[in-house]
């Protein structure tokens, strides 16, 4: 087994800089939608959800540079064009969402799609010994795990 100079697998290295790829086009694509929701909502609870959403695509932002430099850690190139991100996108495209029901719905579905994703990279990186994607990946469901409870509890559907 060749190993890279953090002693992880080449190999393995490589489909998890691809992964993490997938997962940076898709947050980006997430990134986008939560920007179009803060701007677009309208109604009686604009003033919470308009802080919400800036919030939401303020966290996404960081993950978004953490992912990337996760990807060059591992000797891989970050994804960064728009082509590519809508090549690798598995989540809906919001547009001109104003209603807060719907859009706090795209929030909630993109979440767990984005939560599929990581959770293949999670159980990459345990098999890689790779411990600093797969602690990243653990902080991310986690946060987004509770993100998806709050959401839906707004909602009031069950989880």
């Amino acid at each position: 087994m060749k190993t890279n100079s953090l002693g992880l697998d080449v190999k393995k290295t490589e489909i998890l800089a691809a992964e993490l790829n997938i997962l940076l086009a898709n947050f980006q694509v997430y990134y986008q939608n939560l920007r179009g929701l803060h701007w677009n909502i309208r109604g009686k609870r604009f003033f919470d959800l308009h802080v919400k959403f800036e919030e939401l695509y303020n966290d996404s932002q960081l993950k978004i540079d953490l992912i990337a430099e996760r990807i060059l850690t591992l000797g891989g190139r970050p994804l960064h064009t728009f082509d590519d991100y809508i090549k690798n996108n598995k989540l809906f495209v919001g547009k001109d969402i104003s209603n807060d029901e719907e859009a706090v719905g795209l929030i909630v579905n993109s979440l767990a799609q984005l939560l599929k994703i990581e959770r293949v990279i999670l159980k990459q990186s345990d098999e890689a010994l790779d411990e600093g994607t797969n602690s990243m990946m653990s902080d991310f469901i986690k946060e987004q795990e509770k993100t998806i409870w709050m959401m839906k509890a707004w909602l009031e559907e069950e989880i």
